[in-house]
This record gives structure tokens, C-alpha cells and sequence, in this order.
């Protein structure tokens, strides 16, 4: 079975049910999973131990780590993050890594895992931003290079919104090639630069996308020649979600994630799935569209390992 990684932690208990971030997504994707009969139970998720600060350090400055870890963040950074730097905020951001880091390496092991919560992608260095404190796939590259597990990544990006603190943390480091593939008109207005940025314009529907994340993927993977795939798997590009302006359709969603997999793992190598963003109040709808991820990637490992 595909691996998928979850922790109660995810859910940041403080973070109100009215917040502008669903927060309680992450609870509600798991439960799918284990309606999907991805799991059997909450028992059979793997559960990962918190990230320590040597490893968020290796893609954060330290300064910005102590800050997060004994909640003295300045306000004016909180703002910028979107959320008070409460115990719980903390705690949540930590297992977030260390599930993406674990995810990264059952991938190894078994050709794809999956997290239920990660894809911070807009973490920079120095700090935090839109709902984002520490970029976990930044952390997790950073920790399986140091350790020798893996010597090229690639990062595909596939949120409404550009992946760029993922692409600043790596701007100045060959071994990691990013792609982002985004809606051009939404957030940040300033853009990184990623290794491949592909921008559509607003209202992009599923065959104008999927035409587009095709090409993008495969260009990618051919440049790049990576041992392991990070794939942020984001739904805001859905045509009802609060915070995307593209147009895709649930069935465009679930066909994207089927490409991508079938891309990555066609070629022998491993990809480890991260949720991204996605805004919809509708929790069952959102936790539907999330879990699309970890039901072809499920299909993937059964297609290929």
C-alpha cells in the first residue's frame, strides 16, 4: 500500500474554525483516506517525531527557527505568516516537516508516499509568509542531500500560487531544479525565479492546464534527471476554491495527479506527495479533492512497484 503519513498535530488546535486558513482540512483528509480505504485506521498512518531545529536550520536561518520554536515571533512577521505564533502553530509546522522529510523517505523505499499536510511553499529563509513557517520540502531536500540518500532533486509545483520561497531557498543550488506551474495573476505579485516558471492566465480550464503541466513535467524531469520528486499537489487551481483564479474541474484535479505520478514513476523514480494549498469552506468537498493525491498515488504503486 502506498504509504501516507499523518499526525493529530497537523491541526493546530488554537487556530479558530472561522480563520481564513481551513485548518481543519488536515483531520478531514485523513478520515477520507480511511473512508477511501487508503488506511484501515488512524492507527495504520505512519506518524512522524517533530522536526529539531538542526534540520529546519538547514533550509532557515537560525535566528527565524528560535523564533518560531519559543513563540517570539515579531508581530509584524506573524502578520506577514497569517497566523499568532502560539505552542500548537509551532508544534503543527514541525510535524509538517518531519512528515514531508518521512514521506521523502518511504518514497525512497517504495517508489511514493504521501504526507496529509506539507507544501509550504511561500517559507523563505529568513521567515515566514502566507500561511507558510517553514517550508518543508525545502527542510526535507536539504536534510536527504546532506545525508547522501539522494544527490539531484526536483520540485514540481503544481499550487495556484508560485512556489517562491522554494524557488529563493534553491535559487543558488544545482542539485534542485524547481518548476512551478501557477496561475500568473495570482499571489505574490513578485515573483521568484524557479528553474521553470509557467504561468497561466486566469480562468485556464482543465485541457489548457493539463496540456500545459504535461510539457512542464517532462521537461523537467529531463533537465533536472532526479532521484527523488517533491510534488506539492495544491487544489486551489479548483473552480471554486476562495483564494485560485484558474478553472479546473474535481476531474481535471484527479487527472493531473494521475499524470504526474505516472510521469515520475514511469521513469523509475521516487516522488513524495505534499498537500499544498486549498481554501474552500466545504471541508468534505476540500478534503475530496486533497485526497486525489493519495488515491493515485496508491494506484501508482500498484502500476509500478
Amino acid at each position: 500500500m502506498l504509504p501516507i503519513i499523518h499526525h493529530e498535530a497537523y491541526v493546530a488546535r488554537d487556530v479558530p474554525a472561522t480563520h481564513r486558513f481551513p485548518m481543519g482540512k488536515f483531520r478531514a483528509v485523513a478520515e477520507r483516506c480511511i473512508a477511501e480505504g487508503l488506511v484501515r485506521s488512524f492507527d495504520e498512518f505512519h506518524r512522524p517525531m517533530p522536526a529539531p531545529a538542526s534540520w529546519l536550520q538547514l533550509a532557515h536561518d537560525a535566528a527565524y527557527v528560535d523564533q518560531v520554536l519559543t513563540q517570539s515571533v515579531p508581530e509584524p512577521l506573524e502578520r506577514r505568516i497569517g497566523f499568532k505564533m502560539t505552542a500548537d502553530v509551532a508544534m503543527r509546522s514541525r510535524c509538517a516537516v518531519a512528515g514531508t522529510a518521512l514521506a521523502a523517505r518511504l518514497a525512497l523505499d517504495h517508489g511514493a508516499a504521501c504526507n496529509t499536510a506539507g507544501g509550504s511553499h511561500h517559507a523563505f529563509a529568513d521567515g515566514g509568509a502566507g500561511f507558510c513557517v517553514f517550508n518543508d520540502v525545502a527542510v526535507a531536500a536539504c536534510l536527504l542531500l546532506a545525508e547522501g540518500a539522494v544527490s539531484r532533486v526536483l520540485v514540481i509545483d503544481l499550487d495556484v500560487h508560485q512556489g517562491d520561497g522554494t524557488a529563493r531557498i534553491f535559487e543558488n543550488d544545482p542539485r534542485v531544479f524547481t518548476l512551478s506551474v501557477h496561475c500568473e495573476e495570482n499571489w505574490p505579485r513578485r515573483k521568484a525565479v524557479s528553474d521553470r516558471d509557467v504561468g497561466l492566465p486566469k480562468g485556464t480550464g482543465d485541457a489548457a492546464y493539463l496540456s500545459a503541466v504535461r510539457d512542464a513535467v517532462a521537461d523537467a524531469l529531463e533537465a533536472s534527471r532526479p532521484d527523488l520528486v517533491f510534488y506539492n499537489a495544491g487544489v486551489d487551481p479548483h473552480r471554486e476554491d476562495r483564494l485560485g483564479l484558474l478553472d479546473l474541474s474535481d476531474e481535471g484535479l484527479a487527472a493531473r495527479e494521475v499524470l504526474v505520478f505516472e510521469s515520475v514513476m514511469a521513469r523509475g523514480i521516487a516522488i513524495a506527495g505534499v498537500l499544498g494549498g486549498g481554501y474552500s469552506r466545504d471541508l468534505d468537498a476540500l478534503a475530496r479533492r486533497h485526497t486525489l493525491l493519495h488515491r493515485a498515488g496508491a494506484a501508482a504503486v500498484k502500476a509500478y512497484t
